[in-house]
């Protein structure tokens, strides 16, 4: 029986014509290119941020905006005068300063501390939308960008008084008056509806960076 089963023998499994070629996994670069399309700095002098996409608006109003909404407290007005006194007094404080003097670094150092606060720093402190404020100042963001709301006329109005009681008080000297004057234009002018979304950039002093597609 068993001389008619059929003889097997075992052959090698054949060897590929050609090895398989080798696969090679490298690091995608796609996160670098979109960071570099998505952020670039602004080369001209003057420049103005473009309106955001449908996109960035669902992620702006995916909840409210703690960067900007907190004006609309109690409290948040009245702020603004506190400091302003209290400044007062800081500088009174100071015998080699007289009273001319002090009214004009009042001035002058309230103006500072909010143009840096509503108008140089960008964005928000919160990572609650994607930053779709990377783009815009608090002023910017207040009140979504309205203009002349109830807030926006108090901040408004506050350097202007300042600055005529400044300007009183330094019994209309006019060193003090030109010094307080270019202070109020500093911080008056950016609030102004035609400065709107405006860019002033100078080289190696400001550092302007524009998120694309925001």
């Amino acid at each position: 029986m068993s001389s008619l089963s059929p003889k097997l023998t075992a052959e090698p499994f054949p060897a590929p014509t050609q090895s398989p070629e080798k696969l090679t996994l490298s690091p995608t670069t796609s996160h670098v290119t979109d960071k570099g399309h998505r952020r670039r700095r602004s080369s001209s002098l003057i420049s103005k941020v473009e309106p955001e996409t449908f996109e960035t608006k669902q992620d702006q109003d995916i909840q409210d905006n703690m960067n900007a909404n907190w004006v609309h407290f109690k409290g948040a007005w009245i702020i603004h005068i506190v400091i302003i006194m209290l400044l007062k007094v800081f500088f009174d404080l100071m015998p080699i300063f007289s009273n001319e003097v002090t009214w004009t670094l009042t001035n002058v150092t309230y103006v500072i501390g909010s143009y840096i606060m509503f108008h140089q720093i960008k964005g928000t402190p919160f990572d609650f939308n994607n930053g779709a404020f990377d783009n815009l100042n608090m002023w910017e963001q207040i009140d979504n960008g309205a203009q002349f709301t109830p807030v926006k006329k108090f901040l408004l109005g506050v350097p202007i008084c300042l600055f005529l009681i400044s300007t009183h008080y330094t019994n209309y000297d006019l060193t003090f008056f030109i010094i307080n004057l270019i202070a109020c234009l500093i911080v008056v002018i950016p609030k102004l509806p035609s400065s709107h979304r405006l860019r002033i950039n100078i080289p190696y002093i400001t550092d302007q960076q524009i998120v694309q597609g925001i």
